[in-house]
């Protein structure tokens, strides 16, 4: 029996981890599926169980102007996958999803470095 208060929605979407805990990071993975409060995803590095965790899911990467979701929350788990490619770890994780904003991008300003040069969410 499904125990989950919110409807979770299958989408294989563009996401990018700019902080995880303390640090900084680039780090790129797909979004499995999303619901109003926590997102599951797949990326190569295992964040650390408990931390704090930035991502940007790329809503509308094409197109006259670009349309991603920042969001902040907490990495709930981790599990270890199998990956697509050869030798590169892959691991499962689930996160909260606390706070978001929309970010819209001009196109002249696409580019993977620019989501870890936007200022820290306020709120």
């Amino acid at each position: 029996m499904e125990q989950r208060r919110t409807r979770r929605f299958k989408l294989q979407l563009p996401l990018s981890i700019t902080r995880s805990g303390p640090d900084r990071v680039a780090l790129p993975g797909f979004t499995e599926n999303i619901s109003s409060t926590g997102v599951l995803f797949t990326t190569e590095r295992e964040p650390d169980l408990g931390d704090s965790i930035e991502y940007v899911i790329m809503l509308n990467h094409e197109g006259a102007q670009s349309v991603s979701l920042r969001c902040v929350g907490k990495v709930l788990r981790s599990v270890r996958v199998p990956s697509d490619v050869a030798e590169r770890l892959a691991f499962q994780i689930a996160a909260t999803l606390e706070r978001y904003e929309f970010v819209r991008e001009r196109p002249a300003a696409r580019q993977v470095a620019s989501v870890s040069q936007l200022p820290p969410l306020a709120f």
